[in-house]
């Protein structure tokens, strides 16, 4: 049989980002263990060796692994028995944290953010809270922690679980401790714009092993053992050779966010005095993983829009993206929501009309980000040093 291949439209072009790839020749031997095993998903033996060595990397009790960062949010409604209520959550995210709210019968009640880190306003939350709610759904957007504190005070105030979507923060601490182990519940993604990615993957953490049988009972469509199903689950198992893929990736993880923080370091040397962008402060008692980095454009103070320079970088093979631009509650399925009007929502849509992320991921080179910022800070394209 005869394959024929077509050029990959992104070559010569700086890409928003670059999955972190293992060395090809490190993974063949593995693909030759897992042919010759024969044993390729249901719980086989790279998966259990990947759990084990994220759960010591991360510094997390339990974890599960999945086949994509979606189906753990959809199963951690099902682990917490939230189901015919309303969940708080922000409307300033990927839409699969909503959509797996209302997969599960619930619905999302959006707060607004707060502009100094661009996630879930606690002090915005209590005021949302009806005899309904049962729950709070906040995202550690761009890997920038919530206030878990606040977050956890007002949940227990009110008798509320907290499911965080840490899609963003592989890795990501405060005050040397991970933020994956706050709340109820940590569901990460391993998607291949991730930090860390397994191709496609993620994993859902929790606390206790019990609640961890439960959890891969319903990532296995319920069975709990090979003749007995107790729930309606659904299939969410990660396979072995994703599995592999992700061992070899865990190896090199740390090099690829050194990496990703020089870039980070070298935008934000260049940007930080530039009338009309406005960049996130640092917390120096956070460990970032710099999966994005978003800047925020001013239209009215800026040499040009923030739309336009998005045209103009894609136009000069430099393709940024506008994330998250539009807002979760501005989409077709979510605007009948009250909580998604505009008025309820400023600062959300504020920062989701200014916001842009320029280019991360840890092959880019000197050349490559003096080129980015000659676009982003000179009307005519060039001349502007690193």
């Amino acid at each position: 049989m005869e394959f024929s291949y077509t050029m990959n439209t992104t070559e010569n072009k700086i890409t928003v980002t670059s999955p972190l790839l293992p060395p090809l020749k490190d993974f063949v031997p593995l693909l030759e263990d897992i042919w010759k095993r024969k044993w390729i998903t249901n719980n086989g033996h790279y998966h259990q060796l990947l759990e084990k060595a994220l759960s010591e990397y991360l510094g997390v009790p339990y974890i599960s692994l999945f086949t994509n960062g979606t189906i753990p949010l959809l199963t951690a409604f099902q682990a917490l028995g939230i189901k015919d209520c309303e969940v708080i959550t922000t409307p300033y995210s990927f839409v699969a944290t909503s959509n797996a709210a209302i997969w599960n019968d619930v619905e999302p009640v959006f707060v607004d953010i707060d502009e100094k880190t661009g996630n879930l306003d606690p002090n915005k939350i209590e005021e949302a809270i009806t005899p309904k709610t049962k729950a709070i759904l906040p995202v550690h957007v761009y890997g920038n922690p919530c206030n878990t504190k606040a977050i956890q005070e007002i949940a227990d105030k009110y008798g509320l679980k907290v499911i965080y979507d840490a899609a963003h923060a592989f890795g990501v601490k405060k005050d040397g401790k991970t933020i994956l182990t706050d709340g109820d519940i940590s569901t990460l993604s391993f998607h291949a714009t991730k930090t860390y990615n397994t191709v496609e993957g993620g994993a859902l953490i929790c606390k206790d092993e019990k609640t961890k049988a439960y959890i891969d009972s319903l990532k296995n469509f319920g069975y709990t053992s090979e003749i007995y199903i107790t729930e309606t689950g659904i299939n969410g198992k990660m396979d072995e050779i994703r599995s592999a893929y992700g061992l070899l990736n865990l190896q090199n993880i740390d090099d690829a966010i050194a990496k990703r923080k020089h870039v980070a370091e070298t935008y934000r040397s260049a940007l930080k005095n530039i009338d009309g962008i406005t960049m996130f402060s640092e917390d120096s008692s956070v460990t970032y993983n710099y999966s994005y980095f978003p800047i925020f454009i001013d239209n009215k103070n800026f040499w040009t829009t923030r739309d336009d320079l998005f045209i103009n970088l894609r136009a000069n093979g430099i393709l940024s993206r506008r994330y998250f631009y539009p807002l979760i509650s501005n989409f077709k399925p979510y605007q009948h929501i009250p909580s998604a009007s505009r008025e309820n929502l400023p600062v959300a849509n504020k920062m989701a009309d200014s916001v842009l992320c320029l280019p991360i991921h840890h092959l880019l080179n000197d050349g490559q980000l003096e080129q980015i910022l000659s676009f982003v800070l000179n009307p005519n394209g060039g001349g502007t040093d690193v």
